[in-house]
C-alpha cells in the first residue's frame, strides 16, 4: 500500500495514455479506472530506521490521489470461510470479530500505539522448560515420518517477528532432520559497479562478506537435507509461479542448481529447477554494496510474519519471545490461520507482563479517510 508505487503508475500510465486518441492524459491513471487492493490492519510500507509519522506518510491514503478514491470494503474473512467444516458458525464468527478488533487496535488502553491484549487459553501454550518443543510438536507432528510428503509441508510454519529468531527455529527444525546434509558456499564481492572507491575493494576481504548476514540475501553457508521447506527470495520465472515468497521441498542435489518440488501458488505441486544466481544487497545501513552468487532460496520452517502476508496456513505456531513491533504484525501472524483450532501461541520474556499478555502495535491514523 506504499503510496509511492501508486503515484509512479499513475504518472506512467498518464504519459502513455497521451498518445491515445480518446483519452485524456490531465486525468488520474490517464482515465483508466485503477483497482487498489490492501488491507490497513496489515503491515505498512517498510521504511528502514523512519519514524511513526514516516510510516503513515507513506501509506496510500496519505497521496494526492487519495481524494479521488472510492473506498469498497470487503466483509467475509474468505480464509476462515474455507476451514469452516471443523468450525461452527458461531466460532467462525467470534473468532473473525476478535481478529478485526485486533487489526482496529480495539482491545485493551492504547498507549502511543501499543496496547496489551490476553490471549485466549485454548491457543495458548504454556510458557514452561518444554514449550518451544511443544510449539514445535503442534506445528509439525510426526515431522520425520512426514519429510517426503510435500502436503504436509503446505499448510504448517512457525511464524516469529524478526529473522534472528526464525533463524533459531530453523536452525532446531534441521537438528531434528536425520538425512544427510548438503552445504553451498556463496561466492561474495564487492559491487563495483555502485561507485565503491579503490580502498574500499581492497578493505574487505572475502572473508569478511562472507560472515555479513543482510535481510533479502541468502546466508553465505546454505546447509540444507532432502524434504526440509525452503522458501524463495528472489523473483525467478512468474510464468511458472517462482516467485520472492513462493515455498518449496527440497528433492535433489546438484553441484550449482537444486531440484524442488513447489508448494504453493498456481504451480503448486510441479518440479522445478533453482539455480545459483548472483543478488546485491539493498541494505542502506552499509557504507557499500557487495554481491552474493548464491541459491535464491533459504531454510523454511518458521519465516517471518511480514514473509508470512498472503499466505493461507492451515497450522501456525505464532513463537513470541518478544512483542511485535509495528503496525499490524500480530493481527497478520493470527490471521493466516483457516481457523481458531489451527493457531498456537508461545510467549516469553515479556517484561512484567502476565504470562498470557502480549503487546499489540496499531498506529489508529491510518484508519482516517477510509470510511466508505
Amino acid at each position: 500500500m506504499s503510496k509511492w508505487c501508486y503515484e509512479a503508475l499513475d504518472k506512467c500510465l498518464r504519459d502513455i495514455l497521451r498518445f491515445t486518441p480518446g483519452y485524456d492524459s490531465s486525468l488520474l491513471f490517464g482515465g483508466k479506472v485503477v483497482v487498489l487492493s490492501g488491507d490497513f490492519r496489515q503491515i505498512l510500507p517498510i521504511i528502514p530506521r523512519a519514524s511513526r509519522k514516516d510510516v503513515i506518510s507513506a501509506t496510500i491514503n496519505s497521496s494526492y490521489l487519495w481524494p479521488f478514491c472510492e473506498v469498497l470494503c470487503l466483509t467475509k474473512n474468505m480464509r476462515l470461510l474455507q476451514g469452516s467444516s471443523c468450525s461452527s458458525a458461531s466460532d467462525i464468527a467470534e473468532f473473525s470479530e476478535w481478529l478485526l478488533t485486533i487489526g482496529d487496535g480495539k482491545v485493551g488502553q492504547p498507549v502511543n500505539g501499543e496496547s496489551e491484549i490476553q490471549i485466549p487459553d485454548e491457543i495458548l501454550i504454556k510458557n514452561s522448560e518444554t514449550g518451544f518443543e511443544d510449539l514445535v510438536n503442534y506445528t509439525y507432528p510426526d515431522l520425520l515420518r512426514n519429510m517426503s510428503n510435500s502436503e504436509y509441508f503446505r499448510e504448517r510454519s512457525i511464524l516469529a517477528p524478526t529473522i534472528e529468531l526464525v533463524g533459531k527455529v530453523n536452525d532446531y527444525m534441521m537438528s531434528r532432520v536425520s538425512a544427510e546434509e548438503r552445504e553451498y558456499l556463496s561466492s561474495d564481492s564487492i559491487y563495483k559497479e555502485d561507485g565503491n572507491v579503490e580502498s574500499e575493494l581492497d578493505a574487505f576481504s572475502p572473508e569478511v562478506l562472507n560472515a555479513m548476514n543482510c535481510s533479502g540475501l541468502p546466508p553465505h553457508k546454505l546447509s540444507l537435507k532432502i524434504g526440509v521447506p525452503v522458501i524463495l527470495m528472489r523473483n525467478i520465472d512468474r510464468s511458472n509461479g517462482l516467485c520472492n515468497g513462493t515455498r518449496l521441498t527440497v528433492k535433489r542435489f546438484g553441484d550449482h542448481v537444486i531440484q524442488c518440488t513447489v508448494l504453493t501458488r498456481t504451480k503448486a505441486g510441479s518440479t522445478v529447477l533453482i539455480p545459483r544466481m548472483t543478488m546485491n544487497t539493498n541494505n542502506t545501513n552499509l557504507p557499500f554494496q557487495f554481491q552474493r552468487r548464491q541459491l535464491p532460496i533459504c531454510v523454511c520452517f518458521g519465516m517471518t510474519i511480514n514473509k508470512a502476508q498472503g499466505q493461507t496456513l492451515g497450522c501456525v505456531g505464532l513463537y513470541l519471545p518478544r512483542p511485535v513491533f509495528s503496525h499490524g504484525q500480530l493481527y497478520v501472524a493470527l490471521s493466516r490461520v483457516k481457523s481458531k483450532q489451527g493457531l498456537r501461541i508461545l510467549i516469553e520474556n515479556h517484561d512484567d507482563l502476565p504470562s498470557n499478555t502480549t503487546i499489540n502495535a496499531v498506529y489508529e491514523e491510518v484508519f482516517d479517510n477510509i470510511t466508505p
